[in-house]
């Protein structure tokens, strides 16, 4: 398989941690992407920092790395290359998948480095219009 474009967002983004039984802040779903994730023992989501929640916990400063699809669910080992590329360069990630596609995201701090990485095993990363 040809390895992939990922493009680099716009912004920063937060994730919060909230108890169970939290109920969604109605702004969040007017964000133009936003991630929410729920077990048994907390509620997760994944939003932009310009969006202040009262949560429990917050980690900020991530930036978002879209791997451009569609991707088909028959292809197979997108993310676990993504992310043994990154692991192996020392970079944590934070990833989240769609549908259509996958989302990495990578400390803001981190970026360039992450980027170098990725380019230097054959994928290609693109910057927002400045």
């Amino acid at each position: 398989m040809a390895n992939l474009t990922l493009a680099v967002l716009d912004g920063e983004y937060s994730i919060h941690s909230l108890p169970p039984n939290a109920d969604i802040p109605t702004e969040v779903m007017a964000q133009p992407l936003y991630f929410i994730g729920k077990t048994q023992d907390e509620v997760s989501i994944l939003v932009p920092s310009s969006l202040p929640l009262v949560s429990d916990e917050v980690e900020s400063g991530w930036k978002c790395l879209e791997v451009l699809g569609p991707l088909g669910f028959s292809m197979v080992g997108i993310m676990a290359r993504v992310s043994t590329t990154l692991a192996n360069a020392n970079i944590s990630i934070l990833a989240v998948s769609t549908f259509d596609t996958d989302y990495v995201f990578v400390k803001s701090q981190r970026l360039e480095e992450a980027a170098k990485a990725l380019r230097s095993n054959s994928y290609q990363v693109l910057y927002p219009d400045k």
